[in-house]
């Protein structure tokens, strides 16, 4: 099974080749503006929680009842479940295991998990990801099915959780016959929070001096808010500039790596802010392959933890073609805060 493609509903909040604007909504509706080279959201489900309802009901949460875990309490270790007994609630059930230290997991947060998923009646398990890649999903986005979302809203870094999903906030009446899972099926999951990236959070390096004055500068605020970003009154570049403004202590990314980012841009001809991760409050997830080629040239071999300052000529941008409030053949200007490679 293909975790990635079954569990993620794709997050459109990548950078397309196919538009580059600003959105203030905070939902997955924001990608489309955003610098990504494509943005179809997939809605492909099989064994793991990210088929998208058509509706998802209101949500009531209640303790239990829940199965208890037999084997591999600790976290990060992969569980034993037992079998449900009983009558499963119709509610959302979640009881926290582990409690974890940290913020709260709120809607808007990129959330790193390591989870297994199990039918209430049979202990069937249907899909897990413990001792394979980390699973990260954006929250408020219906990348996953709703109780799973719901359940993880709320627990902290580095904590677990055991949930009952009712079928309504599952995968409904159909249920999902390619992961066995009937339309009547409660479904239960283990869930480890190993991480969780905000819009408060920032790059935390070393302020490296911006002493070109035919060059952008970008502020070095650590705060989380969106750094300045000013523009000289020269001419652009024609060559792709990448430069560190605070540069981190993280490893280096690689062009295949997926990273977490908080970004601005602007256009150089005017300094007008065309896209922002900053006015959605959130962080942003996408794959390094797969943004304009600007980024992906400008941030590979850039460390983990730092601010990078990106001037992009048309040819590894949009070239010719108008997106948005980008105008044909646009010279840009990104400030990227590398917040982390997943």
């Amino acid at each position: 099974m293909r975790r990635r493609s079954a569990l993620l509903a794709v997050p459109a909040l990548m950078l397309t080749a196919a538009g580059c604007g600003k959105d203030t909504k905070k939902s997955d509706s924001a990608a489309s503006n955003s610098p990504t080279a494509s943005g179809s959201p997939s809605t492909s489900a099989s064994a793991t929680p990210s088929a998208t309802p058509s509706a998802t009901p209101s949500t009531k949460i209640v303790s239990g009842p829940v199965p208890a875990v037999t084997k591999g309490t600790a976290f990060n270790a992969k569980p034993t479940v037992a079998k449900g007994t009983g009558t499963p609630s119709t509610d959302l059930a979640v009881k926290s295991l582990i409690p974890g230290k940290g913020a709260p997991v709120a809607s808007g947060d990129i959330v790193q998990v390591n989870y297994l998923g199990q039918v209430w009646s049979t202990a069937k398990v249907f899909d897990t990801n413990f001792g394979k890649a980390p699973y990260a999903f954006q929250t408020g986005t219906q990348a996953v099915i709703p109780g799973f979302e719901q359940g993880v809203i709320g627990a902290k870094p580095h904590s677990r959780v055991i949930m009952t999903i009712p079928p309504a906030l599952g995968y409904g009446s159909s249920g999902n016959s390619q992961a066995g899972i009937k339309g009547t099926d409660t479904l239960v999951f283990v869930i480890d929070v190993l991480n969780v990236y905000t819009g408060k959070d920032s790059a935390k390096g070393t302020v490296v001096p911006q002493t070109d004055t035919k060059l952008p500068k970008v502020g070095t605020n650590t705060d989380g808010k969106a750094p300045s970003l000013t523009v000289p009154k020269t001419k652009a570049p024609t060559k792709l500039v990448s430069n560190y403004v605070l540069e981190g202590d993280g490893k280096k990314v690689k062009a295949s790596d997926t990273l977490v980012v908080q970004y601005k841009g602007v256009l150089w001809d005017t300094g007008k802010e065309f896209d922002s991760s900053y006015s959605r409050n959130q962080v942003t997830q996408f794959p390094l392959a797969s943004v304009i080629p600007g980024w992906t040239q400008g941030l590979t071999g850039k460390k983990v933890g730092s601010r990078v300052m990106l001037v992009t000529p048309p040819a590894l941008a949009y070239k010719d073609q108008a997106n948005g409030p980008v105008p044909a053949n646009a010279t840009l200007v990104f400030s990227v805060d590398i917040i982390a490679v997943l």
